[in-house]
Parts: structure tokens; sequence; C-alpha cells
């Protein structure tokens, strides 16, 4: 990024990226609107270089409705996982959506489809907001992410179901925008059974994991199963053990379902549900 140059008509990613390659030592995000929060996560998931230190301040509302999606909740995850996130929340975030490091302040504009960042590089102004926002960050809560890493849920589903079922998790998760299970993209839990009947796996397994991993409660992964189940998704079979009851295997029930390549389940799963 040219120094004090404004960045005029770019995608928000764009301009996070900018800043980012100007190898800064930490970045705060402050009060970023929910496409900066996802764009922030995206772009520093996909960051071949150094990262700085990524310090994100928002509004608790805010940030937990993002988080919601569990694409974006479990690479953010893994950035914290990996020292490079850190989130906290406030009330009292300022009305600006503001990138400040050591260097450089940014102020993010939208003007209807177009976003804007105004550069400020005097370096008076500069040391103070990047004080005043350390500051403001220190003061704030830390937001408690729930959702777990990608990397621990993949190499997971590999070890205990199989990597064939890792390998349709990642395909069905690389289709979809989104997965809220809001009607807006399905949510884990879902995707986790979808995955699991295709290649019939047991319910008792994939749900130990779900719940071992800290995806769902095992209560929620039988209540999930029992909803796809009741509308012809998947379907169970009885599988006698030596002690106890039968455990059931999970295989997808729908014609449509069975023929979909894995990069269409999610989308034929979800027209099947609506």
């Amino acid at each position: 990024m040219e120094t004090g140059s404004n960045l005029l008509d770019r995608e928000i990613a764009e301009i996070l990226r900018a800043v980012i390659d100007d190898a800064p030592e930490s970045l705060l995000v402050i009060n970023p609107s929910a496409d900066a929060i996802e764009d922030l996560v995206s772009v520093a998931t996909d960051y071949d270089g150094e990262l700085p230190t990524l310090r994100l301040l928002a509004e608790e509302g805010s940030l937990k409705d993002v988080m919601d999606d569990f694409i974006v909740a479990s690479n953010a995850a893994d950035l914290i996982d990996e020292g490079a996130l850190s989130l906290r929340t406030s009330d009292e975030v300022p009305s600006n959506s503001l990138l400040v490091t050591d260097e450089v302040v940014v102020a993010l504009v939208t003007a209807d489809d177009h976003v804007g960042g105004l550069t400020a590089t005097d370096e008076a102004f500069v040391g103070d907001a990047f004080d005043s926002y350390t500051d403001e960050w220190d003061a704030a809560d830390e937001f408690s992410l729930r959702t777990p890493p990608i990397t621990r849920v993949r190499e997971t589903l590999g070890e205990e179901i199989s990597p064939d079922a890792q390998e349709d998790f990642d395909a069905v998760l690389s289709s979809m925008e989104t997965a809220r299970g809001d009607g807006d993209g399905l949510d884990e839990v879902t995707i986790s059974l979808l995955v699991a009947a295709k290649n019939e796996a047991l319910l008792y397994d994939i749900s130990k994991w779900g719940e071992d991993v800290g995806i769902a409660s095992k209560a929620t992964f039988s209540r999930t199963k029992t909803k796809l189940e009741d509308m012809g998704l998947i379907g169970t079979e009885k599988v006698p053990i030596d002690v106890g009851r039968p455990r059931l295997r999970l295989k997808l029930a729908n014609d449509d379902l069975r023929d979909a390549d894995t990069d269409q389940l999610a989308g034929v799963a979800q027209s099947l549900l609506h």
C-alpha cells in the first residue's frame, strides 16, 4: 500500500490485504461490519506470508451473529489456536470502522455498493490513535468462541470415522458459502450426519466424535438424526454388538442424495429440507 494513499472503490478484502501486506506487527480492527469480519477471517486464513497479530474489537451481538456460521467460526478458531487472532467485545465501540496499525489509520467507508479506505499517516495522529484503541482493547471483554478449529475437526474426523469421511466433509464445506442451519446453509451437525450416512458410519461413532471435538452434544446429534430420518433424508439399520443395545448404522435414504456428487450433497439436502 502506498503510504498515505486512499484505497477507493475496493473490496474490503483488498483493503485488508493491502494493510496486512505492509507487514505491521499488530493490526487493530475496530468495529468492523459483518462483511469485514468474514473477510478478515478469510484473508488471514488464505494469507501466505507472516500475519501480524490481529486484534478485533466489535459489539458482542454482531460478532456472535457472524460466528453463527460454522465456516467462518471454525476458521477463526484455527487462527486463534495459532495465536494470530484475538476477539474482544465492547458495548462502546466507536461508530467508525477502522484499521489501526502503528503506522497508519484506515477508515472503512461504505457508499452504496462501494467501499473506500480513507488513510491517515500523520505520525502524531496515528500514534495517538494506536495508543487510544490499544487502551480500549485492553479494557474490552474477551469473546468466547465455542466453535472448534477446523484443522482439529478435519484431523479427528479422518482418524475416528475415516479418511473418506474427512474428504467428503471438506468437499461439502467447500461447496457452501455459509453453514448456519437457519435456512441459509446447513448447520455443522446436519453436514456431519449426511457425511456419516454417505460413508455408512455408526450414529454412536459420529455423535461421540462430534461431542468430543466440540461441535455439539450427543443429544443434539440424536435430535438432528431423528429430524433427518423423519424427512426421509437418512435411514438407519441395526448393527448387533457383543454387549448392550445394537448400534445404528447411518445410510442415505433418498435417491437424489445417493446419486449426488459430494460437492452437490449440501445443495440437494437443502432443497429437500425446505
